[in-house]
């Protein structure tokens, strides 16, 4: 029986505990929320911070772990390296893996290697920032160094704006250092997704649409939509830039999960590229449009097992993962969902009850459930993951009518927007 320690319990981190319970492996599990449900499956759960390293290592140590898995998470990846390095473990290299958890040195290692990167510096004061900021073209992006689920990003369009777009940033970074950094003008979608590397090759990788709520926050992604629609060239090129990135890097084994962009002229631009498995369900829905189980290589490579039989597999349908969450501070009182969209419900999960409080959707820490949809074609898929607010929404006691119709009443072709029937989900067995 393997040992293997799972660097939190979180509902989206489920999928990876409950194969390697189904494997036979002894699982211990970490963090500082007791009540995460990942933990009710572990053989052992420790309270104990993901990103307090020497306390980690210490519990590993003692239990003579055989594997450490941060999924789905930026802040535990680094420990993950730390311990695995320090264990004789499989592991990429912690200086490797703190380079892409940290937006400020990931910045500089990619300009110093010639990939396309924005105009980014990073700052511990408030001044220095104010000054820099003024050289920079508007808006411009104010972001934690080292948080994840887009807490603490702001994206200023005045500079009057940007002391307390500092403040707010600096609160969510545990190294105390903010990002000021240009906007880079994309042509399409955002891209998201997963990969997965084998003995330092890009074995995997599956590319998605990143969505956005236009109507409560649009830095935060509400869903991603696969395959990703981007010319077959570009993509192909990203790639290619992804397996240059990592031979640079030295990465050799586990996960990846991509955030980028392409400019008009056809640029490519890394925003991020976290050495961890994806949020959202991106792990789940590939695996329903590829037959690819990430999370089973992500716990077979963690534990040292044969991985070499992963390879390419293309997409074959359309899926999107989407993240249910409120439109403003309140109660909830129910959830709304129309009747097209119930045929499309693959998996609803919904984590908040009638009388729960919610708060406006600002970052992943306000996630209120999760869904996974299938559609039948591709503009369906778009039509309604770039509208989803027309099929699916928490109710709360705050009315949002006015505001919606205010600002969705019009279609992008400039129709009037439809209006389809809805019903109540019950939620009375929803998890708190």
């Amino acid at each position: 029986m393997k040992k293997i320690l799972f660097l939190g319990g979180a509902p989206m981190q489920m999928a990876p505990i409950q194969y390697a319970r189904q494997q036979g492996h002894y699982v211990l599990t970490c963090d500082y929320l007791p009540e995460n449900p990942g933990h009710k499956l572990a053989h052992e759960y420790h309270n104990v911070s993901t990103t307090d390293m020497e306390a980690v290592l210490e519990v590993a140590r003692h239990a003579r772990i055989d594997g450490i898995v941060p999924y789905a998470s930026d802040p535990a990846a680094p420990t993950a390296a730390y311990v695995g390095n320090a264990l004789g473990l499989p592991s990429n290299p912690y200086e490797a893996v703190l380079t892409l958890a940290r937006k400020d040195l990931f910045r500089r290692f990619l300009r110093e290697h010639g990939f396309h990167v924005p105009r980014s510096e990073s700052f511990d004061g408030f001044p220095d920032a104010r000054d820099y900021a003024g050289t920079l073209r508007l808006p411009i992006f104010v972001k934690p160094v080292d948080s994840s689920g887009s807490k603490g990003v702001t994206q200023v369009h005045d500079l009057d704006d940007l002391e307390t777009a500092f403040s707010h940033a600096l609160s969510y970074s545990r190294a105390k250092r903010v990002v000021v950094e240009e906007r880079i003008v994309r042509k399409g979608y955002q891209v998201a997704g997963d990969g997965f590397v084998v003995d330092g090759r890009l074995a995997f990788r599956c590319f998605a649409n990143e969505h956005f709520d236009k109507l409560c926050n649009g830095l935060v992604p509400i869903g991603e939509s696969f395959p990703a629609v981007h010319d077959s060239r570009l993509l192909d090129a990203a790639h290619r830039e992804t397996q240059r990135l990592l031979t640079l890097l030295g990465m050799r084994t586990g996960a990846l999960n991509f955030d980028f962009v392409f400019t008009e002229a056809g640029e490519f631009f890394f925003l991020e590229l976290g050495p961890r498995n994806g949020g959202n369900l991106i792990p789940e829905v590939i695996r329903y449009i590829t037959g690819v189980d990430l999370a089973k290589y992500t716990v077979d490579a963690a534990l040292g097992l044969d991985c070499s039989r992963l390879k390419m597999e293309p997409p074959q349908e359309y899926y999107s993962s989407y993240i249910v969450h409120a439109l403003h501070d309140g109660m909830c009182t129910g959830l709304r969902v129309t009747e097209r969209l119930k045929p499309r419900l693959v998996e609803l999960d919904i984590q908040v009850k009638p009388g729960d409080p919610v708060r406006q959707f600002k970052g992943s820490n306000d996630t209120l459930g999760t869904a996974i949809l299938r559609f039948e074609s591709e503009t369906e898929m778009l039509t309604m993951m770039d509208n989803m607010e027309r099929d699916i929404r928490v109710r709360t006691t705050r009315p949002a009518r006015r505001v919606l119709q205010a600002k969705s009443s019009i279609s992008p072709a400039g129709s009037p927007a439809p209006v389809f029937r809805a019903s109540d989900v019950d939620l009375s067995g929803a998890a708190t």
